[in-house]
């Protein structure tokens, strides 16, 4: 087994010194390529400073973070991929904890862990939450795709995010169409080959910017690419699952009532009220709401089966 870590980057490069810091520090030898998109900052003076420590790709353009990422996993000769963004970076046993980890369920084709979020001082803000048993868990190909669907299997942002390269190419790479879930799209497609595995430590830390890009998208763009992904889960959901999965119109009120919830904690009135009409008459997706809630909060019966190695 072998690890590329890809780090994507723009104009960001006294960010970028932590992210290329954390990586050659890693206690598992890795390949750490830098995939720059053009930067004008001396992003490139830097990283060739470093010699063959790193390898070093200048896209002639900028090709936005889905074709840095589909560039650099190509680049990269590492059975896994770890992604990691500029501003983002990794604990110095981030690799070596998810080579034990892979080593364990060599099926596994997607490996997650959990993530700090800090602050741009780099103080910790939070934590994302623990989704399973024991240290280390695995959940089976056949199961994922209606765990995602149930909300159940929160893969994460790309920082918590490997990928063995052979899935990843399969699935046929990030789609540069996304302008957002990108990445959840990518994990859809990437499970399909084989299972998913996670490691119930905090190994990466991703940065949080005030009035950071996510913060100012719409709410009815979030709701729509919402929809988009939930469809796309949808089409892959195992036969072994099929008739529990709700109808796709079921499954747009549900989202259109969730969505009306954050608008109201927001005080966007006209948007709750836009969202809410006609998903607030439908009995089966306020029931479906609940079920979301109930098992993001581990109130429920585990709908799919998280098995224990550690």
């Amino acid at each position: 087994m072998s690890f590329s870590i890809v780090i994507t980057t723009y104009n960001r490069v006294a960010l970028l010194q932590r992210a290329i810091a954390t990586a050659l520090g890693q206690t598992f030898p890795c390949e750490v390529i830098v995939v720059d998109n053009a930067s004008t900052d001396g992003t490139q003076e830097y990283v060739e400073s470093l010699g063959e420590r790193v390898v070093y790709h200048r896209n002639d353009t900028n090709i936005n973070h889905s074709g840095a990422v589909n560039v650099g996993v190509e680049r990269a000769t590492g059975t896994w991929i770890k992604l990691v963004d500029d501003d983002d970076y990794l604990a110095p046993n981030c690799i070596e904890t998810m080579v034990q980890a892979i080593g364990q369920r060599p099926e596994a084709v997607i490996c997650s862990c959990q993530a700090a979020q800090v602050d741009t001082d780099g103080e910790e803000l939070s934590r994302t939450p623990i989704t399973g048993p024991g240290e280390v868990f695995y959940i089976p190909q056949a199961d994922i795709h209606y765990g995602m669907f149930l909300e159940v299997v929160p893969f994460g942002t790309p920082i918590q995010v490997a990928v063995r390269r052979d899935a990843f190419i399969k699935s046929g790479g990030w789609d540069i169409a996304m302008t957002g879930f990108d990445d959840i799209d990518s994990w859809i497609r990437v499970a399909d080959h084989g299972d998913a595995l996670f490691v119930n430590k905090c190994l990466t830390y991703r940065t949080v910017w005030p009035g950071g890009y996510d913060q100012k998208i719409t709410l009815r763009t979030r709701l729509n690419t919402n929809i988009l992904i939930k469809e796309r889960i949808y089409q892959h959901v195992s036969p072994k699952h099929r008739a529990k999965l709700p109808t796709l119109q079921t499954i747009r009120q549900y989202l259109s009532l969730h969505w009306m919830i954050v608008a109201l904690k927001q005080k966007q009135l006209a948007s709750a009220l836009r969202f809410s009409l006609p998903a607030m008459f439908s009995p089966r997706a306020w029931l479906l709401l609940q079920k979301a809630v109930n098992f993001r909060k581990q109130k429920a019966t585990p709908a799919i089966a998280k098995l224990v190695l550690e």
